[in-house]
Order: structure tokens, then C-alpha cells, then sequence
């Protein structure tokens, strides 16, 4: 049975635009494209309209329009029937009607995919004024995984006051683990002892069913890793939280009555433990990597605590993975540290011809600890219609991110802006990220626009202000290719600023995206 048709002159009685694009969206009158969103059981098929999308989305312009261009109908399997539903009605009607925790997680994911950055700031509203300890944990993977920095503080400062609540939480069972050893790592817990986090994994433990060395599957929804990433060493375990766990705090009969009895601790590691706790000069050393701290950490957390970014795992100064940057060149009298390029040396240079998505990674390694910040990637070669016209620019449309060993994002950045022709762009993360010397990561780039694109061929190595980076294009020998990777943006940790110390480096002083000429 067809449709009835519409109302006669139904556009005079709706004032506004966004009236209008609600009637269109509601009764899918002349949509010219569909989405498969979702999966089984919860699969459905959803009508839009090309220029609706395409003019509150680059994506979506790209994905009609551009070098991205999709059959109808486009899959979206990622993406929840009413999470999409909601983008829908906020990209017609301006309507954001956010109604619980979970909607704007999904709302918030769907609104970064199509990068509309206003529905992802009011989502990250939400979140701040619906986080309690129940979902504290959750949150912060979430603000961790799409780079929302000051959520990711606001959901620490909530699990470091409320420390016991968040642990007694059924919730804390189902987080990343990584997660618990961010919780354990901090120097401020509302707790009465470290009993309370050693209970808390010995929970966390029982409901995976993990001895103490087991390794731990990633919880946060993206996909289970695969068995390679499964044997990474880099894959944390039950055991690195237990490490990290200040038995030296508890007395003997504490010990004795909770660790003690507990299968997560081997005897010998029991009996080091024990002769530790009773004597600050005991001949048995501590096991290896376990806290030797017996600072009891009950304090509160004040306001000022710093921000958590880029997967930091270590509040304890002599671990910590990331290094504090002044907000300012004139804070505290330090002056701002100096971006550097290392910029790989061309050997030759080849034409690749993007006809979809060309995708680009590069494997690497630098010698020192040092504070990334992006890349350079050259711009297109114009075609000879193009020379002809005398066309010396055009819209580029790319993503590009910093992942580490694991594959875990670090951070990441969307460009999109009218570049000129055989230059070179620089790309500006989201964030600068701090990144450990002889640690493997990798650095990517896509790219979306049809066009022909220089791919150079480097050597394995380059050296910038006496700062050696290590190229591959990574240990499992695949063929992705790297020549899209002109150099690292970077800069060196001055003295001045190596007080190692939690994470800020949201305000690291560095301009935006832009381009140079290649010499």
C-alpha cells in the first residue's frame, strides 16, 4: 500500500526552515538516500536527503559528493538506529534532545564520525552534569577515547573523592583494565586502605576468571583484539594492578587475613610481601615491580589536580609517562619549547592516483622522549586540465592520528581546507602528544580526495637536533604504504619543563594546520 500524499502546500504552514526539514525528515518526501544503520536484531533502514547531510557534515559531502562517494544504501553498522535517529534531527530541525547517559555516548560517537563539533560539545555538556560514581569509569573511557580532556579530569576528580563508592560499584567490574590501573597509579583515593583496591581486583579478577598474569580483553566496545595483540607484552594484566597496590601500608594481620589468602599472590611473593611489612630492612627484597611505597594515600584530591591526556598510566613521579608543559612561554618564567621538523630525506619519488580512500602508516621510534605534535603530508599534483586553467589549489579532505604499540588511539585530527597544489601541509593533532623514547608507535594519515598524490621513498632513519627517529612500516612486514609521511612535528622537553608530573598539555603553545612550499 503507497504512501498517502502529502498535504497540499504543506510549506506555508511551516514558518521555519527547520519546520520544513522536519516534515521532510519525518515523511522522507524527496529523499534521494539511504542508510542501513545498525545491526540484527536492531537493524533499520533510514531515508535522508544528500544536500541536508552534505551541507552540516564534510563527511557527508565527501561521502556524495567526493572522493568518498558511497552506493545507496550506505551501511552505517557502528552507529545505534536512534543515535542516528537524534544526528538526523539535529542536522533538519537543530533539535538536540538528550534524555540519558548511554543516548549521549552514542550521540557524542556519531557527532565526532561526522564531525559536527557543536551536537559533540553539547553531548559532552551532558555527560559533565550527569557523572556519579556508578558510571564515573565509563565516562572517563569515553572522554579518553575521543580526546575530551576536560571530562576525562572531571571524571577522575569524581573517582578520586568518591573512591569507595566507584569501587563498590558492579560497574567497576566491567571497565578497561587499563582503566583500573590509571585508578591505582593516582597519589589521592578516598579510600580507608589499599584493602579496598586489592578487593576491587580480586572482584575484577573473579568475574573474568583471570589468574594474576592473565591478560585482560579490551571492554570498551570497539572490537575484541586480535591474537597477536593479545600476546603484546604491552597488554596490561591483573598482575600490573596488583604491582601497583601499596602493601607496605597494611599491617601483618591486615596482610595475612585479605592477600594473604588470596591465589593472586604467589608464596614466595607472599613471604617477600610479609617480611616487608614488618621490617623497613628486611634481607628479602620486594618482588619484582611491585610498590615499595608506604605513603597511605587518603587525601581527597583538590581542583586543581591536572589533567589526564594521551593514556597517561602513572601518577607516581618516577613512572610517569607524560611530562607537564607550561600553559604559557612566561609561566613560571619557562620558556615555550621549540617546534622541530624532522623531515625525512626524499632518495625518490613516485605518483600514486587515489581513485576512493587512499590510506597511508608509518611505523616509528625516536631515541629520545620528546612531545609530538603532528606531521607533513604533501598535496596533490594537479592534472593537466588543472594546469591548464591555471587552478592552483583545492579543497583537501583527510584524517590522520597517532597510535600507540597496541593500536590504542593517542590522538587524532580531521583537516579539512583549500590547500595549494605540490606543496607540503602541516597537520596539527588535536592534542600534542608525549611520546617514550625507543617505544613503538605509529603515525597514519587518510586520505579522501581523488586525486594523484607524490609518494617518496625514504631511509630508515632521520636526525633532527640530534634526535634519531626510526622508520618501518612495522614488525608484521605488511604493505602500508609510508610515503605520504614527509616528516614529524616535535619538540624537545627543555630541562625546565621535564618536572614529570600529570599531564597538561592541552595549552602546549603550536599554530594550526598550515601549509609550506616544498623547496
Amino acid at each position: 500500500m503507497s504512501a498517502p500524499p502529502p498535504p497540499c502546500d504543506w510549506q506555508i504552514t511551516r514558518k521555519l526552515v527547520k519546520e520544513r526539514g522536519q516534515y521532510l525528515l519525518e515523511t522522507g518526501m524527496w529523499s534521494d538516500c539511504r542508510f542501513i544503520v545498525g545491526t540484527e536484531p536492531n537493524q533499520q533502514v533510514l531515508e535522508g536527503h544528500k544536500l541536508f547531510l552534505a551541507m552540516s557534515s564534510p563527511v557527508f559531502e565527501a561521502m556524495f559528493f567526493g572522493g568518498m562517494a558511497e552506493k545507496d544504501p550506505i551501511a552505517i553498522l557502528d552507529v545505534q538506529p536512534d543515535a542516528f535517529k537524534a544526528l538526523l534531527e539535529y542536522i533538519y530541525t537543530d533539535k538536540i534532545n538528550l534524555t540519558s547517559f548511554d543516548q549521549a555516548c552514542e550521540l557524542c560517537y556519531g557527532a565526532k564520525k561526522y564531525m559536527l563539533p557543536h551536537l559533540v560539545e553539547e553531548c559532552t555538556k551532558y555527560l559533565w552534569s550527569d557523572l556519579y560514581p556508578k558510571n564515573a569509569c565509563r565516562a572517563y573511557e569515553f572522554a579518553k577515547l575521543f580526546e575530551e580532556p576536560i571530562l576525562m579530569e572531571k571524571c577522575m576528580l569524581i573517582i578520586c573523592n568518591q573512591t569507595q563508592e566507584v569501587l563498590s560499584e558492579s560497574s567497576f567490574d566491567d571497565v578497561e583494565l587499563s582503566t583500573i590501573l590509571t585508578v591505582f597509579d593516582q597519589e589521592e583515593l578516598n579510600i580507608t586502605s589499599e584493602l579496598e583496591l586489592f578487593s576491587a581486583i580480586s572482584r575484577y579478577a573473579q568475574r573474568h576468571n583471570q589468574s594474576s598474569g592473565a591478560k585482560v580483553p579490551r571492554l570498551d566496545g570497539i572490537g575484541n583484539p586480535s591474537t597477536e595483540a593479545s600476546n603484546n607484552t604491552n597488554h596490561p594484566t591483573v598482575r600490573d594492578a596488583i604491582m601497583k597496590i601499596r602493601f607496605l601500608t597494611l599491617t601483618p594481620q591486615q596482610f595475612a587475613e585479605v592477600p594473604a589468602s588470596c591465589n593472586l599472590l604467589s608464596e614466595s611473593e607472599k613471604f617477600a610481601i610479609l617480611m616487608n611489612i614488618c621490617s623497613t630492612s628486611a634481607s628479602i627484597p620486594m618482588p619484582a615491580g611491585f610498590s615499595t611505597s608506604r605513603v597511605i594515600r587518603r587525601r581527597k584530591p583538590s581542583r586543581n589536580d591536572s589533567i589526564f591526556m594521551g593514556g597517561a598510566s602513572s601518577m607516581d613521579t618516577s613512572r610517569t609517562s607524560m611530562i607537564r608543559f607550561s600553559l604559557s612561554a612566561n609561566e613560571g618564567g619557562n620558556e615555550a619549547p621549540k617546534k622541530l621538523y624532522c623531515c625525512r630525506q626524499l632518495l625518490r619519488i613516485t605518483e600514486c592516483m587515489n581513485t576512493s580512500v587512499l590510506d597511508c602508516a608509518v611505523t616509528f621510534t625516536c631515541d629520545r622522549n620528546v612531545c609530538v605534535y603532528g606531521i607533513q603530508v604533501p598535496t596533490q599534483i594537479p592534472a593537466v586540465e588543472e594546469e591548464r586553467q591555471a587552478t592552483f589549489s583545492y579543497p583537501e579532505l583527510l584524517y590522520a592520528h597517532l597510535l600507540d604499540a597496541d593500536g590504542s588511539r593517542l590522538t587524532y585530527t580531521h583537516f579539512t581546507s583549500r590547500v595549494v597544489f605540490r606543496s607540503l601541509i602541516e597537520i596539527s593533532f588535536n592534542r600534542p602528544i608525549y611520546i617514550q623514547r625507543n617505544k613503538v608507535y605509529k603515525v597514519g594519515v587518510v586520505l579522501n580526495k581523488i586525486g594523484r598524490y607524490p609518494i617518496g621513498t625514504y631511509p630508515s632513519q632521520s636526525t633532527c637536533n640530534g634526535v634519531v627517529f626510526t622508520f618501518s612500516q612495522g614488525q608484521s612486514g605488511d604493505s602500508v604504504r609510508d610515503g605520504l609521511v614527509r616528516g614529524i612535528i616535535f619538540s624537545i622537553p627543555s630541562s625546565n619543563h621535564n618536572s614529570i608530573n600529570n599531564p597538561g598539555m592541552s595549552g602546549i603553545p603550536g599554530d594550526h594546520n598550515k601549509m609550506s612550499n616544498i623547496i
